[in-house]
């Protein structure tokens, strides 16, 4: 094997080409080369190695590239890199650098040079024709200018010392397999309640579970369909196609993992991949929502109150379809995205303005994360990607913690009136309304009625079966919309209890 060591220490602005890409700033380094003079030949041994090293400052912009000269006849890519985690005093962030690869085509925004991306979740990755680490996309590595992407996710005050390791093996190119997607159907009953979780993770990005255990774990929670949503790789899309059945709908998109918040792309087409290399002030979100759309899929910001870094969402709602009002364990950040989205309805109730659903998912990486808690109760006219899709833009649906709970809400007036969820209840401002809801699966727990006034409503604690019913009558004038809420008994007095299921809400009046 031949190898060299390239030192590139970058330790100040004056010695790094700085260029604005017309989204977040990027910083390009000085090239690797492996097709200079005698390099341009195979070793002996079939492969060639170079290393490079550096060092990152405080500041440093969002994305570091590495060019990668290559030259023809490289079978395969190999890249590994590690960086330094120094301790840092308690409340200041420590070193924290991803990575991921652009081929020759380019590294432009909208990503047809994309090749791959694992984040910080590994140390390493290959690609070559027939194969590729999962998160990257298999394909020939062919000559030209490749970008190593390093993303300097936080960096300690004292800098972010890395070292990238590249090794180019000669060969024949071999061939690419033709990808096989799931199917976009699965054997529904019609128009029915349909139960989905569309935020989850595999190895394909920062995940532990392979696809079959994923998939495994969701028929295991009573699951109808899923959605692959690995970050800011479309990777998984060709080899979910073996874990689909008549009884699982897998639909396919991807967590946009901006350092501004996540979105989920849900429900694309296959192969759809959405950049992320952009923050709320470079005014670029816009353009890959419609891309979104354009693909088929849904807008959903995740987990919008979220602590993480970058996690919380900076963007508005003005590009949502859906907002996941609910991510895993209940949390507080869920308590107060459920109370910021309340409040979106009450806005468009006031402007007359189009509302924006509330949905949940697991967003589950690994054992012991719960697959399926929460889950999206979805009522659609089939199980197809289609109706599904259209059942969570409507708002049809409720948001349970597990399989166990089931709700049933609706609301009734007028001359023989009926409304569900998601939908409109049309009276007049004060012909009485009765709003009644049922509950299964919920022992202990206690239901309540929300409106646009806040909870004004709520009924006894739920007996040890689990189940019960709540109505309450009122009047359009009264309430615009009422939703549903049953939650766990509180932990913390003159709080509410978490949330065992929510539903979407049921609007009062004729417009």
């Amino acid at each position: 094997m031949c190898e060299d060591a390239v030192h590139a220490v970058d330790d100040g602005l004056n010695r790094r080409a700085l260029f604005v890409t017309g989204a977040a700033a990027a910083l390009t380094l000085g090239s690797v080369s492996f097709a200079s003079g005698a390099e341009r030949r195979a070793p002996a041994d079939g492969k060639r190695t170079k290393t490079v090293r550096g060092t990152l400052p405080p500041g440093a912009p969002d994305f570091v590239y590495l060019p990668v000269e290559i030259p023809h006849g490289v079978s395969e890519l190999h890249v590994a890199y590690t960086y330094e985690k120094p301790a840092v005093p308690a409340g200041t962030q420590g070193n924290a650098l991803d990575i991921g690869v652009f081929d020759e085509r380019g590294t432009d925004l909208g990503g047809r040079g994309f090749r791959g991306w694992s984040g910080g979740a590994r140390t390493e990755f290959f690609i070559r024709a027939d194969d590729a680490t999962p998160g990257y996309l298999p394909g020939r590595v062919r000559a030209g200018t490749w970008h190593i992407a390093l993303g300097p996710y936080s960096v300690a005050p004292g800098g972010l010392p890395y070292e990238v390791t590249i090794t180019l093996t000669y060969g024949a190119p071999g061939t690419t397999p033709r990808p096989v997607y799931p199917p976009e159907r699965a054997k529904g009953r019609g128009r029915a309640w349909y139960r989905g979780d569309c935020h989850l993770h595999s190895v394909y990005s920062d995940g532990r579970r392979t696809l079959a255990e994923v998939a495994a774990a969701a028929r295991a929670a009573g699951l109808d369909f899923i959605n692959s949503s690995e970050h800011n790789t479309h990777s998984a899309h060709a080899h979910w196609a073996a874990h689909a059945g008549d009884d699982l709908l897998i639909m396919l998109g991807e967590e946009v993992t901006t350092r501004n918040g996540h979105v989920v792309a849900l429900g694309t087409d296959p192969g759809t991949f959405v950049d992320w290399r952009y923050r709320a002030r470079d005014n670029r979100f816009g353009k890959y929502a419609r891309k979104i759309r354009d693909a088929g899929g849904l807008v959903v910001p995740a987990h919008p109150h979220a602590t993480c870094i970058g996690c919380n969402w900076k963007f508005g709602f003005g590009e949502a379809d859906v907002i996941e009002a609910w991510n895993g364990p209940y949390t507080p950040d869920d308590e107060i995205a459920l109370a910021d989205w309340d409040s979106s309805l009450v806005a468009s109730v006031r402007g007359g303005k189009p509302w924006i659903p509330a949905m949940g998912n697991s967003d589950a990486h690994r054992d012991p994360d719960p697959v399926g808690s929460p889950q999206t109760v979805v009522l659609a006219d089939d199980l197809t990607r289609e109706a599904i899709l259209d059942g969570l833009r409507q708002g049809r649906s409720y948001i349970a913690e597990s399989r166990a709970v089931e709700l049933t809400f609706a609301a009734a007036g007028g001359k023989g009136g009926h409304a569900g969820i998601g939908e409109r209840l049309r009276v007049d401002r004060d012909d009485p309304v009765t709003v009644r809801l049922d509950v299964r699966g919920a022992p202990g727990c206690t239901a309540r009625f929300v409106t646009d006034q806040g909870v004004l409503r709520t009924g006894p604690a739920l007996p040890a079966d689990g189940s019960g019913t709540l109505e309450w009558r009122t009047t359009a004038s009264y309430a615009a919309y009422v939703r549903a809420e049953v939650r766990h008994a509180p932990t913390v007095p003159g709080l509410p209890g978490a949330l065992a299921a929510f539903t979407n809400p049921v609007f009062l009046g004729r417009d």
